[in-house]
């Protein structure tokens, strides 16, 4: 039998955040590791893999953070728990104790049971699962023609990758645009056309209804009745809780079958915590309960479990997810936080919006400026921002970034207009033109209206 203080289930990147948090927080205490992976992938780059970084070895979450505050890393997989007992078996045979438990079991690929034909050969999902993904590369290897369905940001990035690589791609989405789901018609409709001029076949306003073949792939026949021929498969329609072994130690879950957790990301049972893709979010502008699955909030998550184990401090507590994305095709990249102005009128929000459209270098004759699009959504009535998007050059990421920490902090437009920011030629707008201010200021006038 072994012991441990704090026991983190699931190596991805909720188990090494809430591990390294907790160990620093309390160097003291004795923190264990389990995770079923020799080697973790870093979640966000997996599409990356088979095109800019050419192998999944070049994509590895590194130990050494863990190794260096002295946490424990044990390679095995956790069967069962007794909560009561606080024990834990694996599959290896071995019994661990602990005081504290985390859980950050992730999540799965949604494989759809209505779908025929995804028990075929050449089938694929995109798990964070190395031995898979280094198999399903291999495979795909010698295949030339793939389907990808669902146009989300897994879906869009894999097939741009795969595009890169010479195969003939063809995207299907349901939605009218790619990334519809995340974003307004304008910046989805100019994703699509830009992933369309790199080569990549869209299919959009379309569902799949079956994948045909004999043993193994050979097409897809789809909701309008076409079909299409096909080596391959991979289907990108996003990810559900691993919430197995929670059910079964007794954690309750909510009806998406998420763990419930609270701010603190403490569940129903004592002692046990639980954060990332597994656990239960609330949605920042509406508290509704949310579905979103991204590392960053996983990240978010872990460090207020790691700080709430032993005491409650206000400042570490989790208010709700934002929902901060970004992604990129070729040299544009696209960027979105908070609510899109289509879901926050559905939300029955009184909004306003605006747009402004600059250069992200000044002058715009720099090597590598780009047009930068700053579209902002905000209350009507108290000016607070509630949500944005940007279409821009590589700098975006910060920049919807920025939005984000806007948002979180209830500012209003007005507040953004007064904000001071350091420019710089090679890496900023201009000061006199800085689209996100100027998107405020167009905010700020329609408000005087």
């Amino acid at each position: 039998m072994k012991q441990t203080d704090v026991l983190v289930i699931g190596g991805s990147a909720t188990g090494l955040v809430a591990a390294m948090t907790a160990k620093s927080d309390h160097p003291d205490k004795q923190v264990t590791v389990i995770r079923k992976e020799e080697k973790v992938m870093i979640p966000c780059g997996i599409p990356y893999i088979y095109g800019t970084t050419e192998s999944s070895d070049n994509n590895i979450l590194p130990d050494g953070g863990l190794v260096g505050l002295g946490v424990e890393i044990i390679v095995d997989e956790v069967v069962s728990v007794d909560a009561e007992a606080k024990s834990c078996q694996t599959k290896a045979g071995e019994t661990i104790t602990y005081d504290k438990l985390i859980i950050g079991t992730g999540s799965l690929p949604a494989v759809p049971k209505w779908l025929e034909g995804t028990d075929l050969d050449n089938v694929f999902t995109i798990p964070k699962d190395k031995i898979y993904l280094d198999e399903l590369q291999k495979k795909i290897d010698g295949l030339n023609k793939i389907v990808v369905v669902g146009a989300g940001f897994i879906g869009v990035e894999t097939s741009d990758e795969l595009n890169k690589i010479g195969k003939e791609v063809v995207l299907v989405e349901l939605l009218p645009y790619i990334l519809g789901a995340t974003f307004d018609e304008e910046f989805a409709s100019d994703a699509q056309e830009l992933l369309i001029s790199r080569g990549v076949k869209v299919k959009s306003n379309c569902g799949i209804k079956s994948i045909t073949g004999s043993g193994k792939v050979s097409g897809v026949t789809f909701s309008d009745g076409s079909s299409l021929e096909a080596d391959a498969v991979i289907l990108s329609l996003g990810y559900l809780p691993n919430t197995t072994l929670a059910k079964d130690m007794g954690l309750e879950l909510n009806e998406f079958d998420f763990i419930k957790a609270d701010q603190y990301r403490r569940t129903s049972i004592p002692d046990i915590f639980a954060a990332g893709d597994c656990a239960e979010k609330t949605d920042f502008a509406t508290g509704k309960l949310s579905k979103i699955m991204l590392a960053s909030t996983a990240c978010t998550e872990a460090r207020i479990a790691a700080l709430s184990l032993y005491e409650l401090n206000t400042y570490s507590v989790f208010k709700g997810t934002v929902g901060i994305y970004s992604t990129c095709i070729g040299d544009t990249a696209y960027g979105v936080a908070g609510l899109i102005e289509k879901t926050a009128v559905t939300e029955g929000f009184n909004i306003v919006t605006g747009s402004f459209t600059g250069v992200n270098r000044h002058p715009g004759k720099i090597e590598d400026a780009h047009k930068e699009t700053v579209k902002l959504i905000v209350s009507a009535k108290s000016g607070v921002i509630l949500g944005g998007e940007v279409l821009g050059g590589r700098c975006v990421g910060q920049l919807i970034n920025a939005i984000g920490i806007a948002i979180q902090n209830h500012m209003t437009v007005h507040d953004l207009i007064m904000t001071q920011i350091g420019t710089q030629p090679l890496l900023t707008a201009s000061p006199a033109g800085f689209p996100l201010i100027k998107a405020a200021e167009i905010v700020a006038k329609a408000l005087r209206k």
